[in-house]
């Protein structure tokens, strides 16, 4: 099977309760970008092709959609990477997969190679390929995110449940971790339209889990959503639930993210630490519309778990105010990357900014950070992958 071709390229609201600074740290440095184009193939080998409901369809085997989430494998420059719900509008039938990149960054020369390693499907305990269909099924599946976790399983999250899945590394589930009833819709529908109609309580439909985070030692998951519940406001709101889950019991407790406003939404969530994080907030607009693109670094210390709070469809969380007494996690600005110093800004700039990881870090000692864009499977637009380089005093803890 031919090898994706790379494109490698040189250098280049409600405010109050937050702690938000203006300025982007200086010591922030685009070492490199380079993309797969949109028309690659992967590994899987999948025969066939996937048709939507408006008749449009691509090869099975297309290599698209995986930068919705990445994560580091720990080993060498191996990353993973998980397609999520595929081609169009979830109305195309297609088999859920993840994907090995190997992903080299030279500082120097300011530029970055990929290569597609490997492919595997996602499938349940029993061997039955988890589908990207809206429609309801036992074998839905969206993944938004993956983490890799003790002795290297793969934790993924995923859209329309919401749920969170724990893989093999050969792709079979062996595990589901169950997230507060209060995420989910209690009539789950393909008809987006109809599901908001049919719900109070839950996520807003195609508003799932976005983001998943696991910290350094492996002790706990964060799963963030991507908008507010319904019962706190929906697309009309502004307080994103993150979700903490313990792995050594899955107690839960839940903390409040307020967003910039009801037109961003949070796309990733990567843990820096027990206790701190980046959130990668994003409006829906690419190219010269693009408008907020930025990494903000969270704490949840100090922050009031609101696990009681949204529990009917009557006592959710304010549209754009918190109720007294409770604090959301405190959020500062730490990466805008529409500013000008970093050269991605114009009219090619992607619409979805979706993964991020960490990667090994440079000899330097700095910490490499990787972003990824999620192409939504479209044959002519590439998949991007810029590297950061973080000197380690960026995230240092202020007093």
């Amino acid at each position: 099977m031919a090898r994706p071709r790379v494109r490698a390229f040189g250098g280049l609201g409600f405010l109050g309760a937050l702690l938000c600074c203006a300025a982007v740290q200086a010591d922030i440095e685009l070492i490199g970008k380079a993309s797969l184009p949109g028309d690659a193939h992967d590994r899987s080998g999948f025969q066939g092709r996937y048709v939507n409901a408006q008749g449009d369809s691509i090869p099975a085997d297309q290599l698209g959609s995986w930068g919705s989430s990445i994560e580091y494998s720990g080993h060498g420059n191996r990353y993973y990477v998980a397609n999520d719900r595929g081609f169009g509008d979830g109305t195309s039938r297609s088999e859920d997969r993840f994907h090995v990149l190997e992903i080299q960054a030279d500082p120097k020369a300011k530029a970055l190679s990929l290569r597609l390693l490997e492919t595997h499907p996602l499938v349940n305990e029993k061997g039955d390929p988890f589908i990207g269909l809206s429609a309801p099924s036992p074998l839905r599946f969206d993944p938004e995110s993956v983490r890799v976790g003790q002795g290297g399983t793969l934790f993924m999250s995923d859209e329309y449940g919401p749920y969170i899945y724990q893989f093999d590394t050969k792709g079979r589930r062996i595990k589901v971790w169950n997230v507060p009833t209060k995420f989910n819709v209690a009539h789950p529908s393909g008809d987006e339209d109809e599901e908001i109609k049919s719900n109070t309580l839950g996520r807003v439909s195609n508003k799932g889990m976005e983001g998943l985070a696991i910290t350094p030692d492996h002790s706990t998951l964060f799963g963030m959503m991507q908008s507010p519940l319904i019962q706190d406001g929906g697309r009309k709101g502004v307080n994103v639930r993150i979700v903490r889950i313990d792995l050594a019991d899955g107690a839960t407790r839940e903390y409040v993210y307020t967003l910039g406003s009801p037109k961003t939404a949070a796309s990733e969530i990567l843990a820096v630490d027990g206790h701190r994080f980046l959130v990668l907030e994003r409006e829906g607009k690419g190219g010269k519309d693009a408008a907020f693109k930025k990494l903000f670094l969270v704490d949840t210390n100090g922050a009031t778990d609101v696990s009681a709070i949204g529990t009917t469809a009557s006592n959710g969380l304010p549209l754009d105010s918190l109720p007294t007494g409770v604090k959301a996690v405190s959020k500062r600005l730490f990466l805008d990357l529409l500013e000008s110093k970093f050269g991605l800004a114009g009219a090619d700039f992607p619409t979805k900014i979706e993964g991020l990881a960490w990667g090994p870090d440079l000899q330097d000692g700095r910490r490499v950070l990787i972003v990824t864009t999620d192409n939504d499977m479209l044959p002519g637009q590439p998949s991007w992958v810029w590297a950061f380089a973080v000197d380690r005093a960026d995230l240092a803890e202020q007093p």
